[in-house]
């Protein structure tokens, strides 16, 4: 897989791809995560990105120019399965989602910023537009990073054990159950004791019960009525 993410404030990407799980995917040759500095594709020599909105109104807006030479520059490479704008009113990122973003190939991650892109960014240059959640980043740098996280781990090969992935909150449409490692009893806490048990139907069993459960209280809306 290949994800090109569009910023026009690069540096703030530097951390999430530079250590752990997404470093070691990178360097397994599993995924190729590059970062393109919109300011280069400016055509004046301030290299400006942005200017103010027509009609008026505090903020600065995001130019078309700039991000329509990087895209073209872009897919003149290799054809994207989706070019993607991080944006707060996009569809909401999910489990399900990021399932569906990992079996794909070629990717586009267009970090928004300021108040957001000319609107014919996203009439005409993006396929998507995805949402972390209700609520303002200061650019779509961190959402894109999170994106990016939760699609990569999913790639065969990224974490050690492949079924961990797969045992993750809400990819069965519930959140995780509790988990619990040594000691087996600390401060007078114990562990439950069917984990202790060895056997395997009644441990799976609990764990099914206690997602059900941890669900109803923490996420009920994840439940069928």
């Amino acid at each position: 897989m290949r994800i090109d993410i569009i910023t026009c404030l690069p540096r703030l990407l530097d951390s999430p791809f530079s250590d752990s799980i997404l470093k070691r995917a990178q360097e397994k040759g599993l995924v190729e995560v590059v970062v393109h500095d919109l300011r280069q594709y400016a055509t004046n020599k301030h290299r400006t990105t942005d200017d103010y909105a027509f009609g008026g109104g505090a903020g600065m807006v995001m130019m078309i120019e700039p991000i329509d030479r990087c895209l073209e520059a872009l897919k003149a490479q290799r054809p994207y399965d989706e070019i993607i704008y991080m944006s707060p009113d996009g569809e909401p990122f999910t489990q399900t989602l990021a399932n569906e973003l990992s079996l794909k190939k070629n990717l586009v991650l267009l970090c928004g910023h300021y108040k957001g892109v000319d609107e014919r960014v996203r009439e005409h240059l993006v396929t998507r537009e995805i949402s972390l959640g209700n609520y303002v980043l200061s650019g779509g740098e961190l959402a894109a990073a999170v994106v990016a996280d939760a699609v990569i781990r999913l790639l065969p090969g990224v974490l050690n054990d492949e079924t961990s992935a797969l045992t993750d909150s809400f990819q069965d449409g519930l959140v995780a159950p509790p988990v619990y490692t040594r000691p087996a009893t600390y401060k007078g806490w114990p562990v439950p004791e069917v984990l202790l048990s060895g056997h395997s139907a009644k441990i799976e069993a609990w764990k099914h019960e206690k997602a059900v459960e941890r669900t109803k209280k923490r996420r009920p809306g994840l439940l069928p009525d």
